[in-house]
Formats: C-alpha cells, sequence, structure tokens
C-alpha cells in the first residue's frame, strides 16, 4: 500500500526520520504509513490472546463536554493539535489532549490496549487502512459504531470506495475517512521527449512498456524500479496497483482469497514482461535504495501515491520543470486509470467514557473542509472529503510540475468510480506471499499463474479462508 515512510510527516520530517521497512501495513496511515508487515501479523496473534471484546465498558458521555485523549504520530498529530483552538470556540468545554505516539510505535500500543480489554486506549485513535480491518476482526467492539454517533449522515461526503472501507458490512461504521491518496504516474518528461515518447497518450501498460524498450534505447534509464528481492515489506505496491486498477484486491468483499485471480495473473505477467524486457531496476534496500535511485535518475517513472509528488520536489529541487505527472495507464484498454490507494482514519476507542465528544471532535475534523483545507496545507495530507477540493489550494498550477495543475488530476482519481478495498485481518500473510512470488518472477523468472496460484493455496491453508474460485 504505497504508504510514505511516516505518513503525515513533512518533508523534512520524512527526511529526517528513519525509514522503517514500509508498509508496516499501515503505517499508511494517513498518507502513507510504513509500518512493518510484520506488525499486521503480530497484531493478528497478540489479537487471539485477548479478552474477545475490547470495549464492554465503554460510554457514550456528553457531545458537548468532557476530557479526550486523541492518538496520532508526527505530522499528523501536529495538524491535530493546531486545530484544537479552532475546536475550542465551538466546543469550549471539551478538553482535547493530542498525543503524537509515532510511528511504527502507535501499533503496537493500539493492540496492547485493545488485548487488554481497551485498557489505557486513548478516546480517538488515528488507524490506517490496512490496520483497521485487523482491529475489527481481532477485537469485537474494540472500536465504538459511530453510526449512532452521527456518522451516517456523512456517508456521500467522502471519495469513491472509501465508505465500504470504513462499514464492510453496512451497518456498523468502524471509523471516518481522513485521508486518501490515489495511485500516481510521476514522470521525467525531459527523458520521454529525449525518447520521442508522448507519456499523455499512453492508453495501457502494454503501450507503456513498448514506450519504454525506447527510452531505455535513447537515455539508458530503465522505466521504474522495483524492490526484486522483496528486502522490504513494501515490495508489492506496483503489483498492489495494478491490481486495484482492474476493480480487485488480495481479497473480495467477503473476504475470501484472490491472490490467483485473471487480474492478478494480468498484473503480474506485466510486471515480468517489464523486467524481462531489462526496463525494472532493482530497488533492493527499500526506501534508501528508493530515494538513491532518484537522485541518480535511474527509472523515468515513479509510480507512486499523491503523497509522493512532495518528496520529489525535496529530493530533486534542480529538477523543477523536468517533471510531469498523470494518472497510471489503464491494464486494459478503456479500463480505469484511478484507484485510491491507501488511507487513514479516526476511530473512537469501544471502551472510551466518552465517545460522544470524542465523534464532536472526529466530525469537525473530518467533515469541515475548513479543518481539512488547513490541515493540507500544513502538511499535504490528502483530504478524503470531497468537498474540501473545492478550494483554490488544489487547483493552483505546480512550478516545479511543468505548470500542471497537480491537485486537479488527483481530484479526478477521487470523482472516479472506485470499488471498496477488504485488507481483512489477513493482510500482512497475503502480503509476504505476493513479495515472494513477485521475486521468483523477478529473480527467477518463475511463472505468474503457478506462484500465484501457490501463493493463494498457502494463504488458504494459513488462514483458513475460501478462495473466490
Amino acid at each position: 500500500m504505497d504508504r510514505e515512510p511516516a505518513r503525515g510527516q513533512s518533508e523534512s520530517e520524512q527526511q529526517a526520520a528513519p525509514q522503517p521497512g514500509r508498509r508496516s501495513v499501515l503505517r499508511l496511515g494517513g498518507g502513507a504509513l510504513a509500518v512493518g508487515a510484520g506488525a499486521l501479523s503480530t497484531l493478528g496473534l497478540t489479537a487471539c490472546s485477548g479478552s474477545g471484546d475490547a470495549g464492554g465498558d465503554g460510554g457514550k458521555g456528553d457531545a458537548r463536554k468532557g476530557k479526550i485523549t486523541v492518538w496520532s504520530w508526527q505530522g499528523p498529530a501536529a495538524e491535530l493539535k493546531a486545530l484544537v483552538p479552532d475546536f475550542n470556540k465551538a466546543y469550549p468545554d471539551i478538553q482535547v489532549t493530542v498525543e503524537d505516539i509515532g510511528n511504527p510505535a502507535i501499533w503496537d500500543k493500539i493492540t496492547a490496549g485493545m488485548a487488554a480489554g481497551g485498557q489505557g486506549l486513548a478516546d480517538v485513535l488515528h488507524i490506517g487502512v490496512d490496520y483497521l480491518p485487523g482491529y475489527v476482526e481481532r477485537f469485537p467492539g474494540g472500536l465504538a459504531d459511530l453510526g449512532p454517533l452521527g456518522a451516517t449522515a456523512h456517508k456521500t461526503a467522502f471519495a469513491s470506495g472509501l465508505w465500504e472501507t470504513v462499514s464492510p458490512d453496512g451497518k456498523k461504521v468502524n471509523a471516518l475517512p481522513w485521508e486518501a491518496n490515489s495511485a500516481g504516474f510521476y514522470y521525467r518528461a525531459d527523458l520521454f521527449e529525449k525518447a520521442g515518447v508522448d507519456v499523455e497518450a499512453l492508453q495501457t501498460w502494454d503501450e507503456t512498456i513498448e514506450a519504454g524498450k525506447k527510452l531505455k534505447a535513447k537515455t539508458g534509464a530503465h522505466l521504474l524500479g522495483i524492490d526484486k528481492p522483496a528486502s522490504q515489506p513494501d515490495a508489492a505496491n506496483l503489483f498492489q496497483m495494478l491490481l486495484q486498477l482492474q476493480g480487485t484486491f488480495y481479497f473480495d468483499l467477503e473476504g475470501r482469497i484472490t491472490l490467483d485471480s485473471p487480474e492478478a495473473v494480468r498484473a503480474m505477467t506485466l510486471i515480468k514482461k517489464m523486467n524481462d524486457e531489462g526496463l525494472v531496476s532493482d530497488l533492493a534496500g527499500g526506501w534508501n535504495a528508493l530515494m538513491s535511485s532518484l537522485k541518480k535518475g535511474t527509472a523515468a517513472v515513479l509510480p507512486w501515491p499523491t503523497w509522493f509528488g512532495g518528496i520529489i520536489e525535496e529530493q530533486v529541487p534542480n529538477e523543477a520543470g523536468k517533471w510531469k505527472v498523470r494518472l497510471p495507464p489503464a491494464v486494459r484498454r478503456g479500463g480505469a486509470t484511478a484507484a485510491t490507494v491507501n488511507s487513514t482514519h479516526l476511530a473512537v476507542a469501544g471502551s472510551s467514557k466518552q465517545q460522544a465528544a470524542a465523534w464532536s471532535f472526529i466530525e469537525y475534523v473530518l467533515t469541515r473542509p475548513a479543518s481539512q483545507v488547513k490541515i493540507y496545507r500544513g502538511k499535504g495530507i490528502a483530504p478524503a472529503l470531497m468537498k474540501a477540493y473545492d478550494d483554490s489550494v488544489f487547483h493552483e498550477p505546480s512550478k516545479f510540475f511543468s505548470g500542471q495543475r497537480k491537485g486537479e488530476i488527483f481530484l479526478s482519481a477521487l470523482t472516479a468510480p472506485s470499488p471498496g478495498v477488504n485488507y481483512t485481518s489477513d493482510y500482512a500473510r497475503a502480503l509476504k506471499l505476493v513479495t515472494d512470488a513477485q521475486s521468483k518472477v523477478l529473480l527467477k523468472g518463475a511463472d505468474p499463474a503457478k506462484v500465484l496460484r501457490d501463493a493463494a493455496a498457502d494463504l488458504a491453508r494459513q488462514t483458513g479462508r475460501k478462495k473466490a474460485s
């Protein structure tokens, strides 16, 4: 799930912070977290030893008064703190304490609290899209149902597909969407121009591969990079994006395994084809390798989400005007070019005695355009709230990206139809099997259909889940 090293951090914070093995999954948090895939596995194991009901002693409280604590990390925590004075103008009797728990420390702390029946948890919890299903499935009652508190009134306010993510059964509302990052296709326009390729005209990934051949011959640059040995858990970001462009994922909405679906085989086959043509550079080593590649110009395309544009600007400021961005090509001609590849959410602990006051804060932060615009201006966190995009900040031309209105490009993705994505509590297991399969394809030339079929069978054995076909 294309995440930043520690989502929601400013570019300078990201530069200074150590880059953990991303995809801590959900490190994604609000912008692309960076937690370790192992954390999700730990979540599943730890949860099994819990009480099974982490929210039995919660209470709604008063919507206009009380003391609440909010857990987040780095950049997002700073932005939440900055909103408290404005919030208190509307709710003077609600005392808010925002705690920067750190990322990935927050995931262990939430897990421990839920395993202890909700003891010690904050009232408001910032949770990434890949962690949310695990908490919901492993700890029934661990998160309060926001529906009775008023969340359903905002059901249509967010980017397509996100409501299904926070309310997969259509009944309980587990959280409210905060951040939504769309798949992007950042590219060195000057290199493609030298190769005589019109990038905006590329409609499919097959066409992009052909363009990559010309690019490599004319400039020596690879088309893109992948962590081939899967030295970091997030090595399957491109594969996941290609799946989501086809409206599928590792699991369907019923939680059945789809690792070996025709769409998955098609995605892995495209990756194999790129690699066989010598178009894929090796990013073994994770974030540091990616940053080195960016600075050296090893690859001409960076197929990363919304938030990555700020990273490019910071890392290679001298290349202003050489870069452009578009939505990724479709997997098949006429197919989708838009996909929401990561998101983060705010939830209320089921054990909270001040659920109504906690909801008042969440509603103020996530459903008011002014709040989301302020956060975006502060840390560049792309809002899930669609009304926020009426603000001019999302429609300004970017000098770095050749005068493009970058915000409008990603806004077009958020307004496109997008199916909900079910990460389930077994995402980490699926991710490990997928990255292993991809490494076999990239390093040993394995058959995509076979390795994915084997991965699906292994996942079924490990989890007891049924295969969709």
